[in-house]
């Protein structure tokens, strides 16, 4: 098998990404996703947590403000986002470092925790990531968007620009996981809140303040919501915008070749 490592042009504009920063964007994101990864692993107790596609820490940044463990560590194929996540004095990180996308430099089981957040839609070749995550920690946190809806071959320009190039719902993460030796223990899924809608819309898209899109932006979150209660799981995944997973390496390992 061909040694994978990524594209020169995928670590280019990703160096490019961190380069033109944006704080406040990514502090609100990250605030949404660092709860989810402590809601999926209510009940354990990690301490030494790795974070692939760590970007500029900010996810790090928000778990260690909560205490969620001991230690910390962080690989990252952009050196742009290297230097912002050692510039930000995250509590208890141990090492931060450049890595060339699917191999970790870690031994066997060096970690207890692996984070993945809504990394794996970007990755050309996302087996041979995961099974490195499988080999160098014993679980991990993996959260997706929902890209894949009805209408999809029309956003195919719009998820690009944001570098998704793959798509999943959650069965289909589901079916990944399973074929590549993972066992979910805990997911949830989660729709965008409120309030970064409301950023994305006047702050990104800097379009008027309104108090109509303002209504409009509650009253869909709280329709679906309501719906998602009334109808249950089935429900909830069709209309959830990201799905969230804690894994373990499987004890019925799946073959796939």
């Amino acid at each position: 098998m061909t040694e994978q490592i990524i594209s020169g042009s995928v670590k280019t504009a990703y160096d490019e990404f961190y380069q033109k920063h944006d704080e406040a964007w990514r502090m609100l994101g990250a605030k949404y996703k660092a709860q989810h990864i402590i809601d999926v692993c209510k009940g354990h107790n990690f301490k030494k947590v790795l974070e692939v596609g760590a970007g500029d820490g900010s996810i790090l940044k928000l778990l260690a403000d909560q205490n969620f463990a001991p230690e910390y560590y962080a690989v990252e194929i952009s050196e742009s986002g290297v230097k912002h996540i050692e510039s930000r004095n995250i509590g208890n990180l141990k090492a931060v470092q450049i890595f060339d996308g699917y191999h970790l430099p870690f031994d066997d089981n060096s970690f207890d925790l692996i984070i993945l957040s809504h990394v794996l839609e970007h990755v050309e070749h996302e087996r041979i990531l995961l099974r490195e995550i499988k080999r160098v920690a014993q679980h991990c946190v993996i959260e997706v968007p929902r890209d894949y809806k009805a209408g999809m071959d029309a956003r195919i320009k719009h998820f690009l620009a944001y570098g998704h190039i793959n798509v999943y719902t959650p069965t289909s993460l589901r079916y990944l996981l399973r074929t590549e030796g993972f066992e979910i223990e805990k997911d949830l899924t989660s729709m965008i809140e409120p309030q970064v809608t409301r950023f994305n819309t006047y702050v990104n898209q800097k379009k008027p303040k309104n108090f109509l899109t303002d209504i409009k932006i509650t009253a869909e979150y709280a329709v679906k919501n309501s719906l998602g209660k009334i109808f249950g799981k089935k429900m909830n995944e069709q209309l959830a915008n990201a799905y969230t997973v804690l894994c373990k390496k499987a004890a019925d390992q799946i073959n796939i070749f």
